[in-house]
């Protein structure tokens, strides 16, 4: 006990104590910042490797739903004489492109098919029109009126592949304005549990694909936009300007609001979502109610002339008996 009272009483022992001290802090102070692993950036390289394999999964499952829905027809050959006539430039547009991915056609196969029977179509009917009128039954007409018949015929085929695309579309639209009420209730309850917007687009994409392949689709590539897209309002309008409808605008109005001014993204969803059920409910009212008008003609021409054979029937029977 005394030698170490001896040691830490001497000057040249505290003196290099306190060296000894000093420079452990100065390496730990040093060094200590390189030992450390810096939380923030792993919890951020997690973020991003589980936002780049959500990614890849959406991106699997839209190929494959293409896939399948794809006819596997070869369409080199419309693509040649696509590029060869250069319809591209002579046809294409922002409004043909648009138009395409309303109807739920992307990629550039459907843009070369549809390029293509806008050539095709008023050739096709022109030769079959000439072939009808002058070799099958030519009604009675001149040449003249036969061949002014066929180009008006292929005049029609023109606007036919046009009229394919907007019915598509209506179609299309039709059904995700169906479905969209209750896409957002689903939507509503997985952001009000917590979940963020991306996980809740991902849960709602596979649980209403039961109820329709077409909002999931769309749900599912909106959710792998904003794993990618620099900018997350991008994504929400691409989302808006791929269905078309204005109930999708609003939603996406209120996502980008929420995104830029921080505001409370529950509550928004549960407007937007009130809206689009009482919304549902007065379409089908206007439904009930325009049924009436629409039965009467039926009833004049079928019900109301059996009703009187049923009535009248059995006293004419009787009169004609005693006459």
């Amino acid at each position: 006990m005394g030698g170490f009272i001896d040691f830490m009483t001497s000057a040249e022992n505290l003196i290099m104590l306190v060296i000894g001290i000093c420079s452990f802090i100065t390496i730990m102070v040093l060094v200590g910042p390189m030992l450390q692993s810096n939380s923030l950036d792993t919890r951020m390289k997690s973020v991003a490797d589980e936002r780049k394999r959500l990614r890849e999964r959406q991106l699997d499952e839209i190929n494959k739903k293409t896939l399948q829905r794809t006819p596997g027809s070869n369409v080199n050959f419309m693509k040649s004489v696509v590029d060869k006539f250069n319809l591209r430039k002579a046809f294409e547009s922002e409004e043909t492109v648009n138009k395409l991915r309303n109807a739920g056609l992307r990629g550039q196969t459907p843009l070369y098919v549809f390029l293509f029977f806008r050539l095709a179509m008023p050739i096709i009917l022109f030769i079959a029109s000439l072939i009808y009128f002058f070799f099958v039954d030519r009604h009675e007409q001149n040449d003249t009126m036969l061949w002014s018949y066929s180009f008006g015929i292929a005049l029609i085929g023109s606007y036919l592949p046009n009229m394919y695309i907007s019915n598509l579309i209506s179609k299309r639209q039709e059904i995700l304005r169906l479905v969209f009420p209750d896409t957002m209730d689903l939507l509503l309850i997985c952001v009000e549990s917590g979940m963020a917007i991306e996980a809740a687009f991902n849960k709602v994409s596979v649980e209403i694909a039961a109820q329709s392949v077409e909002m999931s689709e769309e749900l599912a590539l909106t959710t792998a936009e904003l794993s990618y897209l620099s900018s997350r309002k991008a994504a929400y309008r691409n989302f808006a300007s791929r269905t078309g409808l204005d109930e999708i605008k609003a939603l996406t109005t209120s996502l980008v609001q929420a995104e830029q001014y921080g505001t409370p993204l529950g509550s928004a969803l549960r407007v937007i979502s009130q809206e689009n059920r009482d919304a549902r409910m007065t379409r089908a009212e206007k439904k009930a109610a325009a049924l009436p008008p629409k039965l009467t003609v039926p009833m004049i021409l079928f019900f109301l002339p059996v009703i009187f054979v049923v009535i009248l029937g059995p006293t004419v029977m009787t009169v004609m008996e005693k006459f």
